[in-house]
């Protein structure tokens, strides 16, 4: 069975995306040595990534070339697609996406981008481990990393260590 993983950064202030819509105050954190857990190791042990409609259009509207060719990738709208930036699924149903995700046996599954279908999956018990990279940058505005929904839980520390840039790594199982 296929193991559900976060993988994100959040501001110090919890955000994950800033007032502005944009991710600039990450990618000057780019060129850490993440060692072990650098997010192109990461990358190669997933078969199949997950992400919701806000995440996709911020992915698509990049001029860079799409990074998920070698991968399964399914996208959570109920509006279609038109032109798609790469090869992808669409799905509406979260409880039939996360039915078939947790019958594959080719590799593990992330869960890209933004905290409300992360959310929506906690809310279903259907993630199992989350790694946040926490940024020493305080934004002010922006998105959270979990919308407050209601939902409560007690995951498990696995791991809490500390990177570069004053930056530190936190591994959670739910």
């Amino acid at each position: 069975m296929a193991v559900i993983r976060g993988y994100i950064a959040t501001s110090l202030d919890g955000l994950i995306v800033s007032g502005d819509g944009s991710l600039d105050w990450l990618f000057k954190y780019d060129d850490m040595d993440l060692g072990e857990h650098d997010y192109r190791l990461f990358l190669k042990g997933i078969r199949t990534v997950v992400m919701g409609r806000a995440t996709y259009d911020f992915i698509a509207g990049e001029d860079s070339p799409w990074a998920y060719g070698d991968q399964r990738v399914i996208v959570v709208t109920s509006r279609p697609i038109e032109r798609p930036k790469g090869p992808l699924e669409i799905y509406a149903d979260v409880d039939a996406l996360i039915a078939e995700l947790r019958a594959l046996e080719d590799g593990d599954v992330w869960m890209l981008g933004g905290g409300r279908l992360q959310m929506a999956f906690m809310e279903r018990g259907a993630l199992d481990e989350i790694e946040i990279y926490v940024i020493p940058e305080i934004l002010g505005s922006g998105q959270p990393l979990f919308p407050l929904t209601g939902y409560r839980a007690s995951p498990r520390l696995l791991s809490a260590k500390p990177i570069e840039k004053g930056c530190v790594r936190l591994h959670y199982r739910f």
